[in-house]
């Protein structure tokens, strides 16, 4: 649990620290953008290949070597040389952080399965309960080191953090089995393909123009290849006949692209009309998302059943649609509570998409590879955050206005209906939930 939440700490509490960084640096926000969007980039395609490495060489090395990783950066975020230094050091944090989520659902499938204990879906949702709240607890953490020790303590933190996540894993995370690791060799140029292709992907999503179309070009080139590798490796990195094979886990993945498409969308794009257009300070707009967060926690604690899971997800579905549709009325003239209500709403879906989401992976991802399936559960999450803030960017322009989120809005709708869709007609979800149920009946 200490090294899943890494990411999303990190993930968290640069947010406060982009306007003195761009100050002591001489950088505006295009360019200091780069230490949200470099850590997102890491982690998207990082998660996967770090995944594998759990595969493969145990999960209790890699979260080890991690730990390391991110101690590293930790210090190197405090030798303040340039803004491109910076920006190198968040992209070491998110490899670093990358070890977290996939060597935990890895070693929870490890022991669930020893002791026969079917889906742990208790310790599913305190793993989602916890990183909620960090993310809660990010920016407000964030604003108090730099009023104490200054914007270098945003890096600093990790120091002790990292130190706390070897210790776990030292005196927690029972040794790897050297028997039961596989000696084959990891598919180098798979993992090289697909991360060239991921990364052509996102840096044209992130600010998608005509002369930069030649990228979309690059990545179906560079994606033939991987795929041509990936059919004919032994062992290959991303076994693409099994998610061929297995469509209920490709759509788990697109659900939870989408959902977090909508969520971050509102955590960024709707924070910044709160803050520009609806005259609030930073901490009271940060104040108005405490219910959003606080009824995700509530959701993802309440969502710790292996059951249910087909309705769990459409009421998710239907909150985050519901909420979409209701930004289509907000104007500065809104009522405050009003506004409380809708970010309530938000926070229903963020909670049950991270509890019932990784529930379904948990259930429809084999065993053997349930670190690089889990590796792209999360960055099928990042793609939802970085195609949000592209989003975001395209709906607002130069200001951010009212018209604007009711353009955000719009289209946040259309993809909320997307993912009901997705969810409604996935017979898949009702087969996983009947098995589960009758598991569960004959323990």
């Amino acid at each position: 649990m200490a090294s899943a939440i890494l990411n999303p700490i990190n993930s968290t509490l640069i947010a406060v620290a982009l306007i003195p960084i761009g100050q002591a640096f001489g950088a505006g926000p295009e360019r200091t953008a780069w230490l949200i969007t470099s850590l997102y980039l890491a982690t998207a395609v990082g998660q996967p290949v770090v995944g594998l490495f759990v595969d493969r060489f145990g999960a209790r090395r890699v979260l080890l070597t991690g730990a390391a990783i991110v101690m590293v950066a930790g210090i190197g975020g405090l030798l303040t040389f340039s803004l491109d230094w910076l920006i190198g050091v968040r992209v070491v944090l998110g490899i670093g952080t990358c070890a977290g989520f996939p060597a935990a659902m890895a070693v929870l499938r490890k022991r669930a399965d020893a002791a026969g204990q079917g889906v742990p879906s208790r310790i599913l949702a305190v793993l989602a309960m916890s990183s909620q709240t960090v993310m809660v607890i990010g920016p407000t953490l964030g604003g108090a080191l730099i009023g104490l020790f200054g914007w270098p303590a945003i890096f600093a933190v990790n120091i002790p953090l990292a130190a706390a996540a070897l210790l776990f894993a030292v005196f927690w995370v029972p040794g790897d089995d050297k028997a039961n690791l596989s000696r084959s060799r990891v598919d180098v140029l798979g993992i090289v393909l697909f991360s060239a292709t991921l990364l052509a992907v996102l840096l044209f999503v992130m600010e998608p123009a005509v002369s930069d179309l030649y990228l979309l070009g690059v990545a179906v080139a560079l994606a033939a290849a991987f795929t041509r590798v990936e059919l004919r490796a032994a062992k290959p990195f991303i076994d693409l006949r099994m998610l061929a094979a297995n469509t209920a886990l490709l759509r788990t993945y697109l659900r939870q692209a989408l959902a977090f498409l909508i969520v971050y969308s509102i955590m960024f794009g709707y924070v910044q009309w709160l803050e520009s257009a609806r005259g609030m300070t930073e901490s009271g707009a940060g104040a108005l998302l405490l219910p959003m967060s606080a009824v995700a926690v509530l959701a993802a604690a309440a969502s710790g059943k292996p059951t249910g899971i087909r309705l769990r997800l459409i009421l998710n579905s239907l909150a985050l649609l519901a909420g979409s549709t209701l930004l289509l009325f907000v104007d500065t003239s809104t009522w405050l509570v009003a506004l409380v209500g809708l970010a309530a709403v938000f926070g229903l879906g963020q909670g049950l998409t991270s509890v019932t989401n990784q529930t379904a992976l948990y259930g429809q991802a084999p065993a053997e590879v349930m670190g690089t399936a889990s590796g792209l559960f999360r960055t099928a999450q990042y793609l939802g955050a970085i195609a949000a803030s592209t989003l975001i960017a395209l709906c607002f322009g130069q200001h951010v206005t009212s018209p604007g989120l009711h353009h955000l809005g719009l289209a946040l709708v259309v993809i909320g209906a997307a993912l009901l869709a997705v969810t409604v007609f996935d017979r898949a979800l009702r087969r996983d939930g009947a098995r589960t149920q009758a598991l569960d009946v004959a323990r």
